[in-house]
C-alpha cells in the first residue's frame, strides 16, 4: 500500500530541504546586486514570469537581494544610451523575443556587456544578438544580422535552416520546441555550471540558429560554442573565454523553464554568483558553494580593462 511505498527517511530529508528553503526566504540577505533585464516587453512583466521565478530561486539559494532593473531596449540607439542604462549594474540578462523592435538596442547591450566585463546571460534571442554583435565588432562583418530581422542582409550569421524552411506555412512547424539534448564541451564554463555533465537536457522554443557557414570564422575570432546538438552542426550555447571575460554566456534554449526552488537553473546561479563577485571585489565569498564561485572566477573579472579582441 501507499504507506509501504513511502520511504520515511527520504520524506524527512525532503521536508527538511523545503523547510530550510522556506527559512531562507525570510532570512536577512548577505549579498546585494543590481540586475538588468533588457526586454522589449519590459512594460509587461508577466512576459518574463519564468525568468522572474528563476531569479527568485537563485536569490534565496545564494542569500542575495536582487534589485531588478527593467530596461526598454527600444529606447537604446547607441553606446551612450546602453552605458546610461547598464552602468552600475552587476549583471544583465538579454531574454528572448520575436520581431525587430528593440533588437538593435539588445545588440548594443551585448556589446556593452562584452567590452565592460559585465556578467551576461543571453537567452534565445539574447544568444543570437551576442553572435550578431561579435560578428560585427570582432569578426568585422559590418552587415552581420539575422534573416528574421533583415532578410536580405549579406552577413546572415543567424538564419532559418533549410530543413525548417520546408515546413513553411505549418503553424509552429518551423520552430524547434520542447526538451532536447545538448552536448556540452568539457572544460568550458557551460560544463562547470552543469557539474561537468557531458550532456544536458533543456527546453527550446526557437526558429532561427547560427548559420553553419560562419561557425568556424566565429570560433577562430575567439567565440566559444560550448553546447551543440549531439548530431548536427547546430550551436546551442556560447561563451567567451575566461581570460577575456569573467562571465559571458548564452543559450539558444530557455534555462528559466527548468529552474526549480530547490534546484535553480545553473546558468542563472552562475550569473548571480558572478554579479555578487563584481559587487564585492576581493571578498572571499566562502558562503557561496565552490561550484558557483569557480564559475565566476574569471581571470579578468576585476581589472575593468578591455582585452585583446574585445574592441
Amino acid at each position: 500500500d501507499l504507506h509501504e511505498r513511502v520511504n520515511p527517511i527520504e520524506e524527512d530529508r525532503s521536508r527538511a530541504r523545503w523547510q530550510a528553503f522556506a527559512d531562507s526566504i525570510e532570512a536577512p540577505r548577505r549579498h546585494r546586486i543590481k540586475l538588468g533585464i533588457t526586454g522589449k516587453y519590459a512594460a509587461l512583466r508577466d512576459a518574463y514570469a519564468s525568468i522572474d521565478k528563476a531569479i527568485e530561486h537563485c536569490a534565496t539559494t545564494l542569500s542575495c537581494e536582487i534589485e531588478v532593473n527593467w530596461i526598454d531596449t527600444s529606447t537604446i540607439n547607441d553606446m551612450e544610451d546602453a552605458a546610461r542604462e547598464l552602468d552600475g549594474l552587476h549583471a544583465v540578462i538579454v531574454p528572448g523575443g520575436f520581431g525587430s523592435r528593440g533588437v538593435e538596442g539588445k545588440i548594443l547591450c551585448a556589446e556593452y556587456a562584452r567590452k565592460n566585463h559585465l556578467p551576461y546571460l543571453g537567452i534565445c534571442l539574447g544568444f543570437q544578438v551576442a553572435v550578431i554583435e561579435y560578428a560585427r565588432n570582432v569578426l568585422g562583418l559590418d552587415d552581420a544580422n539575422s534573416t528574421e530581422l533583415a532578410p536580405d542582409c549579406s552577413g546572415a550569421v543567424i538564419s532559418e535552416l533549410p530543413e525548417q524552411k520546408q515546413l513553411e506555412g505549418i503553424m509552429g512547424g518551423t520552430m524547434r520546441l520542447g526538451a532536447q539534448d545538448v552536448q556540452v564541451t568539457p572544460g568550458s564554463l557551460a560544463a562547470r555550471l552543469y557539474g561537468e555533465q557531458s550532456s544536458i537536457r533543456e527546453r527550446f522554443r526557437h526558429r532561427y540558429e547560427v548559420e553553419p557557414e560562419y561557425i568556424d570564422q566565429l570560433c577562430e575570432a575567439g567565440l566559444v560554442f560550448s553546447g551543440r546538438h549531439p548530431e548536427y552542426p547546430i550551436m546551442q550555447m556560447l561563451e567567451l573565454p575566461r581570460a577575456s571575460h569573467p562571465f559571458f554566456i548564452g543559450a539558444q534554449f530557455h534555462p528559466e523553464l527548468t529552474s526549480r526552488p530547490l534546484a535553480p537553473n545553473p546558468m542563472f546561479m552562475g550569473l548571480v554568483a558572478a554579479g555578487i563577485r563584481l559587487s564585492e571585489p576581493g571578498a572571499s565569498l566562502k558562503d557561496i558553494p565552490e561550484r558557483w564561485r569557480q564559475s565566476s572566477d574569471g581571470d579578468s573579472a576585476s581589472n575593468g580593462k578591455p582585452l585583446a579582441g574585445t574592441t
